[in-house]
């Protein structure tokens, strides 16, 4: 009988064994189960955090660039309500007849023109007879073609033009010879 329980408490050791076995292959499998939910879950936020810094780059390199246009645009429109002023002045030097006032007026408008220089603009130079051209000019009025002269042509340049950079900030208002 004592072989029997021997035999059953063998049995029963053997049990316990392969039962504590499974238990550490379980528990082995358990813990390989969650490192990989835990490295699929590094992999998942190292994916997010790419796609979140890649996705603010992109931003801050969008607001550089609104704010510059911004800057350039409100610059071209404080430029663009002084021009008229540069008008002004130059017609008071045409009309002016002492000469003493003309350099006075001379210096003025050689002032303003070094000031707009220093901001990037500059006069888009226009003469009479030139090609007329859509990108800097704007036809105030068209005269019909007379002997010797070129059709589509500048007549006359009533305002002038002025440009920054390439972007005409205000265009030169000119009479034009039509066909």
């Amino acid at each position: 009988m004592e072989k029997k329980k021997d035999a059953k408490h063998g049995e029963a050791e053997k049990e316990k064994e392969e039962g504590a076995q499974e238990a550490e292959e379980a528990s082995e499998n358990k813990e390989l189960s969650e490192l990989e939910k835990a490295q699929a879950l590094a992999e998942d936020y190292k994916r997010k955090w790419y796609s979140v810094s890649a996705e603010y780059d992109n931003y801050r390199k969008r607001n550089a660039a609104a704010i510059s246009k911004a800057y350039a645009d409100g610059t071209a429109e404080a430029i663009l309500k002084l021009l008229p002023v540069a008008d002004n002045f130059g017609y008071a030097l045409d009309s002016a007849s002492d000469e003493k006032t003309k350099a006075g007026i001379d210096k003025v408008i050689k002032s303003f023109k070094t000031i707009l220089s220093s901001l990037g603009v500059e006069e888009i130079e226009i003469a009479a007879g030139a090609p007329f051209n859509e990108d800097e000019m704007e036809a105030v009025m068209n005269f019909p073609c007379e002997e010797g002269e070129t059709p589509n042509t500048v007549k006359q340049v009533l305002k002038k033009g002025y440009r920054q950079g390439e972007k005409v900030i205000r265009f030169a208002q000119v009479t034009v010879i039509s066909e």
